[in-house]
């Protein structure tokens, strides 16, 4: 009987500590890392914190992070370059697979770059009627998904649009403010629910996310509207790169957006933007620990992503000098290739999985508690935590 009477008992502790597992595991800690094939491609190499060269997937694994973001254009060599094509996509997903990161895409309906200061109609479709538009957007989204789809890859969420904050694919799709109502906001949204649809159509279970800059600001106008209007999205999606200086304000405001945002429209919101200047490694891990502090207990929020960390030194797209542009300065890498203090907070502290990024801490003697935060002398069987420096982790002890 006590044998039988453990064995319940430890099956019970087993599955409760599965299911908050699971729960931990649902808030998204990742990174968009679009560029990594085309720095591989100009010689860049990625380490691990004892300088032993990691497939970067895999590194990003090793340091805690459990999804990626992944950017697609409709025909970039019209306009970019060979990269984030469909073919690029798939080569970084099914990276992404073998190392059991989720998937996040994020169509731009672009040949470039899409954010509210550019919203570049791809060339292919340049003379498109509206409803050639909708076909084209409908096609391109299942096109693409089709392809991941057919390689045992299910994203777990997809954008219909990047920064769409002016609306998207530009003129048809841009809300338009000399009008008013409905009229102003139809061309964006129905080039918006045709995303949605295609999306739906091959990945029923994908949360589909619309997604703006600024996550500070108020941005229930524009959801409210959207929605008003026929506009269609399971989940909402913000950029969030907080100031230099008022980087605490930034992310309370934040926060509060976050909160309202999930109530007011009954949906989760995902940081799926965010970085700091590289200039102060420490402070960008101060930042992100804030960040981190403010928004991965709120029931509203479904986790953040750091915008391509894996930049480092000088490195910069080919096409940046032609366009005039300097080298990205919110990499979070240092000058060797190795991950900085910036993306420690993204570890998940349930993950088992041993540290890539040094820490001065991480030799401390670890202290054990139970699930009442009460310490404990040493570990005891059941479900416990054990905090080493600024690591936590809850473990199933037996």
């Amino acid at each position: 009987m006590k044998t039988m009477k453990f064995a319940v008992t430890t099956l019970f502790a087993l599955l409760t500590w599965t299911t908050l597992h699971a729960q931990a595991n649902s808030f998204a800690r990742g990174a968009d890392v679009s560029w990594c094939t085309e720095m591989e491609n100009d010689g860049k190499h990625f380490y691990n914190a004892d300088g032993v060269e990691t497939e970067l997937f895999a590194l990003l694994r090793q340091i805690g992070m459990n999804a990626v973001r992944l950017r697609v254009w409709v025909n970039p060599e019209n306009s970019y370059g060979p990269w984030c094509d469909k073919a690029d996509v798939l080569a970084k997903a099914k990276r992404a697979k073998e190392q059991g990161l989720q998937v996040m895409i994020d169509f731009h309906y672009s040949d470039r770059f899409a954010d509210p200061g550019q919203q570049v109609k791809p060339t292919a479709w340049s003379s498109y009627t509206m409803e050639q538009l909708k076909t084209a957007v409908a096609n391109h989204t299942t096109d693409v998904l089709s392809a991941l789809k057919t390689e045992g890859i299910e994203p777990q969420w997809v954008q219909v649009g990047n920064e769409t904050r002016p609306g998207m694919i530009f003129n048809e799709g841009k809300i338009d403010w000399s009008k008013s109502g409905a009229e102003a906001w139809n061309g964006y949204v129905a080039l918006s629910n045709a995303g949605y649809d295609a999306v739906k159509a091959v990945l029923p279970n994908a949360k589909v996310i619309v997604h703006l800059d600024k996550a500070p600001e108020d941005n229930a106008w524009f959801f409210t509207a959207f929605k008003q209007y026929g506009g269609k999205f399971d989940m909402i999606g913000l950029s969030h790169y907080p100031d230099w200086t008022n980087w605490s304000s930034d992310n309370t405001q934040a926060a509060s957006q976050i909160a309202s945002l999930s109530t007011t429209f009954g949906v989760k919101v995902m940081l799926v933007e965010t970085g700091y200047p590289s200039a102060d490694e420490t402070r960008a891990a101060n930042v992100m620990a804030d960040l981190f502090s403010k928004t991965d207990t709120l029931s509203g929020c479904a986790g953040i992503f750091y915008w391509e960390p894996e930049t480092y030194g000088a490195w910069k797209p080919a096409i940046y000098t032609t366009w005039g542009w300097g080298a990205y300065n919110m990499g979070a890498f240092t000058s060797e290739g190795k991950p900085s203090k910036a993306l420690a907070p993204f570890k998940d502290p349930t993950s088992s999985i041993g540290d890539g990024i040094r820490s001065e801490h991480s030799a401390a003697a670890p202290s054990w508690y139970d699930l009442q935060g009460r310490c404990l002398p040493s570990p005891r069987q059941g479900i416990i935590i054990r905090k080493q420096g600024n690591s936590k982790k809850k473990i199933f002890f037996y």
